[in-house]
């Protein structure tokens, strides 16, 4: 089940999300973009405003974004080449469709007991050799940031048994700080997978 606190956040603080991301494209979207065949299909998982998403689609891919807020889908929606739609990390499809899964900053709100089926259903919405990018936020233990978001933070290590456990290939790891909508600069990890 979707998280409702976080959601009424994002629902809450659009405005101010939308200012956070509207930086040029960052390296770890151009590469994946980059490792998609032209006119591939990708999805991006919680999509926020759009803004990854509608990168995606100027470099001619083909973009479905999903986001389990309705004003983030809603401004996702505006961008050309973006088909978004309301729906969770439950519900993505059973079988391959995507040549790549863009899930930046948006699987760190599921709880721990869910994380293993949804990095599941990420490789099976995966052709052979499709392009997973997880971003995260490194550290440990379940629970809610000063704005009421809910988050689950792991290792760098945990991820990594994670993702070969379930399938993929990791192929590149970067980790850094940065600062978030709540203010904090925390420590993240974005990782580069294969199906």
């Amino acid at each position: 089940m979707a998280d409702n606190q976080t959601l009424t956040v994002y629902d809450n603080k659009i405005q101010d999300y939308i200012k956070l991301t509207a930086e040029p494209a960052s390296q770890s979207l151009l590469a994946f973009i980059k490792d998609i065949a032209d006119g591939g299909r990708v999805l991006d998982l919680g999509c926020g405003p759009g803004g990854a998403a509608a990168e995606m689609a100027q470099c001619g891919l083909k973009v479905d974004a999903i986001d389990g807020s309705q004003k983030m889908v809603d401004a996702a929606k505006k961008y050309p080449g973006v088909t978004a739609w309301k729906a969770t990390f439950h519900d993505l499809p059973k079988q391959p469709r995507y040549d790549g899964i863009y899930a930046n900053f948006s699987l760190l709100h599921a709880k721990r007991s869910d994380f293993l089926k949804h990095i599941r259903a990420c490789y099976c919405a995966l052709f052979q050799r499709g392009i997973f990018h997880l971003g995260m936020k490194l550290g440990t233990g379940e629970k809610r940031d000063n704005l009421g978001r809910f988050y689950t933070y792991y290792s760098v290590d945990e991820l990594t048994e994670i993702l070969v456990g379930e399938g993929f290939t990791v192929k590149h790891k970067k980790e850094g700080e940065e600062m978030g909508l709540a203010g904090k600069v925390e420590p993240f990890i974005m990782i580069k997978a294969y199906a």
